[in-house]
């Protein structure tokens, strides 16, 4: 059964307190503890003792426990991490360091003891309490059966990992011991109710979670794969990547987690689904313990290229070079960083100060490989050995990362104890403080470290949140490197945190970024379609609706383009609709204006032919006055109809359908007028008949100007109440606008066509009454079939009128204005024209008056 890491502490502290106070049971004055306590790897006596835990190594020895007898001790097991090494030597440089200025701690000299956690839970608590209590075997009552008011250290540097930083966080907040931990990235450390006195000089992983998921979203990657630690480090860290990245829009295809001391079928397992997985890019939130088993288990079998994303506990992991596999791998690390003296203080190192040490013993073996203690089969050391010649990660001081970590750490807390003990001139080393004096002055530091870094705290105990950006790129001799390309920094605006300096080289050596996505970005013109039971980022590409636009890639949603405006072919855009009305350049446009300037000049010629003839009888008769009239109304019916071509303007509008309405009502007033006449004087050839008197030239004039005042007031009334306007249909056609003249009043404009059908069928029933009249020449008969026309003419009109779409409702007005006035002009005109063009001999009064035969025309 697993322990939840937020019960690790409870356990821990209950574990010790129940042998502690069953000791304290046995002799009121004093007991032993059971357990043997844990001596330091390194130490040195001061008068403030500074403790140091790391994570040198990363196992323990472990045994069935019977539970018959006392659980067996734990050892560390397993070869030494000489990184870690590095990290414990440079917090004993850093305490050195101090202790050799005359600025802090004036007169103090600091002590230190450091521990190895070996990665272990429960010794890394053992090592908490010991340096709450000290390394006496016996307890009296002064300091474990009752809290003691000073704790044996003054403060804690470390964990290395986060799981058992954890555990001692969680203790010593209850002693109020400050912790400041170099490599414990946890966010959940960040929790000041549950760990009140822990600080770190590393970024939470709420940043470093945040800055992958900018980083996955800045190079496109919107599916990718997952893998972690099973630990707090891994858990907490992915969780909150996986929240930041689902906010960004990124879809993961798995998210898997491995620990180094699970099963090796898990491992197997979670290797091959990396292998058969999609996504080309995996985001690798692992400790380094693990990735190095991960990688190791990939090896084994072909592996598709991989972009890899790391974490910063192992993307500048120098061990990891190695694996050729990983090339290209991009991530957020500890900034890089000098540390002057440093390498010189790691060389400095003499078979004497190895001997004191267990774990430089263990280092001084390991490294050259001969034995201080008389194994049997190996060299023995003879002091020959030369430290200078090692390159390994010990004495590799090139890039100096979490050591710069540690080092600020110490500094922090050799701070705070001088805030503490320390005035203006003096230090005072006789001064008793608890350790949450220490905690306090921890919250307050702000210093610049000797090598040029800031150290202060926010209100979580965390530091500002800066990392580099590292590439592994391949050098000229062939072998990987890290190379920093970038950097991520929480402080600068929204948006601006990343920033790219130089060219990153990808996996496989591309220059290009690779492409890691479920469904390829949908083009321009087109919408994401989610594919059901799957991601959001596995999706179709559906084209965008008639009348609707995407203007970029991966739009969830189309945009309906306004009302004036249409798609583009590709749906990209939106066009203004082209704008549709008769135009005088359209073919349709030129044809009508010809027919009517055609129509204009017809008349015009009739007009000279009576008017060079005004004197013939032809002419005469049937009063040549409303000849000249009609003929000049129906001069003007042909020009109005040039008033319906062109773009409709307010005073356009307002003019083609009242010039229309004025002129054909003149028109046919005028033939009325005509009909009339000829009815009259039929009348009055009959004998005693005295009408003509009553219907003469004033009488005539006056009707016709009657019937036409009666238009005009209608015109008027329309124009007043609700004239015609310029008007764009955006209803009748979706890909383009009409542009049209609206009637404003439909009732003013079916007045107008109304009181125009009601004259002509007037006039017609008048010419129809008045067509057998014995004339030679009887002007009622062409009346009637000039009627006739123009009747069919308007009544077909209104049909084809309300069902033309367009430009061609216009045309269908202007056919049937000028339809209608060829009508008149030919059925009423044409015949006098020709008896008196080619006929003259039948322009006589006696022919006129059938004295002489009419022959056939």
């Amino acid at each position: 059964m697993q322990i939840t890491s937020s019960l690790v502490p409870f356990v821990s502290v209950l574990w010790i307190n129940v042998f502690s106070l069953a000791g304290c049971k046995t002799n009121p004055a004093s007991g032993r503890i059971w357990a043997e306590p844990q001596m330091p790897g390194l130490y040195m006596n001061g008068d403030f003792i500074i403790g140091g835990i790391f994570t040198i190594h990363y196992y323990t020895n472990s045994e069935q426990n019977t539970y018959t007898r006392l659980p067996p001790h734990l050892q560390c097991s397993g070869s030494i991490d000489f990184r870690q090494l590095r990290f414990a030597r440079g917090m004993e440089f850093a305490i050195r360091e101090i202790n050799n200025r005359t600025d802090l701690l004036q007169d103090i000299t600091l002590g230190f003891q450091i521990y190895d956690s070996c990665s272990d839970v429960q010794m890394a608590t053992k090592a908490g309490f010991q340096f709450a209590n000290g390394l006496d075997s016996i307890l009296t009552e002064s300091n474990s059966c009752s809290v003691s008011s000073a704790a044996h250290v003054t403060a804690i540097v470390g964990d290395s990992a986060s799981t058992p930083t954890i555990a001692m966080a969680g203790t010593f907040g209850l002693f109020g011991i400050p912790q400041v931990s170099h490599l414990a990235s946890c966010a959940c450390l960040s929790d000041k109710r549950q760990f009140p006195a822990f600080f770190r000089t590393v970024p939470s992983d709420h940043h470093q979670a945040a800055a992958l998921a900018r980083l996955v979203k800045l190079f496109g990657w919107t599916w990718i794969g997952a893998v972690r630690s099973d630990t707090d480090y891994g858990n907490y860290g992915m969780a909150a990547f996986l929240k930041a990245a689902q906010e960004e829009g990124i879809c993961v295809e798995y998210s898997e987690a491995y620990f180094r001391t699970q099963p090796h079928n898990k491992l197997e397992r979670v290797a091959n689904i990396i292998r058969r997985s999609t996504a080309r890019v995996v985001v690798a939130f692992l400790a380094a313990g693990d990735m190095r088993f991960l990688l190791e288990e990939l090896a084994r079998k072909p592996l598709p290229p991989l972009q890899w994303i790391g974490s910063e506990a192992w993307i500048t992991h120098p061990e990891f070079l190695r694996y050729n596999m990983c090339a290209g791998a991009i991530g957020f690390g500890i900034p890089r960083s000098l540390i002057p003296g440093l390498r010189e203080f790691l060389l400095d190192l003499s078979l004497a100060q190895v001997l004191k040490s267990p774990l430089l013993m263990e280092f001084w073996e390991s490294s050259f490989s001969c034995s201080l203690k008389g194994k049997t089969g190996v060299r023995e050391c003879d002091g020959s050995e030369d430290i200078r010649a090692l390159q390994n990660p010990y004495t590799d001081t090139s890039q100096l990362r979490v050591t710069n970590l540690v080092y600020k750490a110490t500094f922090a807390i050799a701070h705070a104890i001088h805030a503490v003990i320390c005035n203006n001139t003096q230090c005072d080393k006789t001064i008793k403080f608890t350790p949450w004096q220490i905690y306090e002055q921890l919250k307050r530091v702000n210093f610049t470290t000797k090598n040029g870094y800031q150290v202060n705290f926010d209100s979580k105990g965390d530091p500002s949140a800066l990392y580099e950006l590292t590439n592994w790129q391949f050098k000229k001799d062939g072998t990987l490197d890290f190379v920093p390309v970038g950097y991520y920094d929480a402080s600068r605006p929204s948006g601006q945190e990343i920033g790219i300096s130089s060219m990153i080289t990808w996996v496989g050596g591309q220059t290009e970024v690779p492409v890691s996505v479920c469904s390829e970005s949908c083009p321009l013109g087109t919408r994401k379609a989610v594919q059901k039971g799957r991601p959001v980022c596995c999706y179709d590409c559906v084209p965008c609706a008639e009348g609707e636009i995407s203007n970029k890639t991966d739009s969830l949603d189309c945009l309906c383009c306004p009302p004036e405006f249409w798609p583009n072919a590709r749906q990209d855009v939106c066009l203004p609709k082209p704008v549709e009305f008769l135009s005088w350049d359209d073919t349709l446009g030129i044809t009508l204006t010809v027919f009517s300037i055609a129509g204009t000049f017809m008349s015009v010629c009739v007009t000279a032919v009576f008017y060079k003839h005004r004197t013939s009888p032809i002419v005469r008769a049937n009063n040549s006055e409303l000849s000249f009239l009609l003929l000049f109304s129906l001069t003007l019916c042909f020009l109005c109809s040039l008033t319906f071509i062109g773009r409709p303007s307010e005073w356009s509008c307002m003019l083609r359908h009242t010039a229309f309405g004025i002129t054909f009502v003149l028109c046919i007033s005028c033939v009325l007028g005509k009909t009339i006449v000829v009815l009259m004087a039929f009348r009055a050839t009959l004998p005693g008949s005295n009408v003509m008197r009553w219907f003469g030239p004033p009488q005539q004039r006056l009707s016709v100007l009657g019937f036409t005042f009666i238009q005009v007031l209608i015109c008027v009334l329309w124009l007043k109440i609700s004239p015609p306007f310029p008007f764009q249909n955006l209803k009748l056609y979706k890909e383009k606008i009409i542009l049209e003249c609206h009637l404003g009043s439909t009732i003013g404009f079916w007045a107008v066509l109304g009181y125009i059908a009601f004259e002509a069928f007037l006039c017609f029933i008048l010419a129809f009454l008045a067509r057998k009249l014995p004339d030679n020449f009887n002007e009622a008969k062409f009346i009637t079939f000039s009627m006739l026309i123009f009747c069919a003419v308007w009544i077909t009109f209104i049909p084809a009128y309300v069902s033309s779409p367009g430009k061609f409702t216009v045309a269908v007005e202007i056919f049937a204005i000028l339809a209608s006035s060829f009508g008149l002009i030919i059925c009423i005109f044409a015949p006098k024209c020709f008896i008196i063009v080619f006929r003259p001999e039948q322009n006589t009064k006696k022919h006129l008056m059938c004295k002489v035969p009419s022959k056939a025309l």
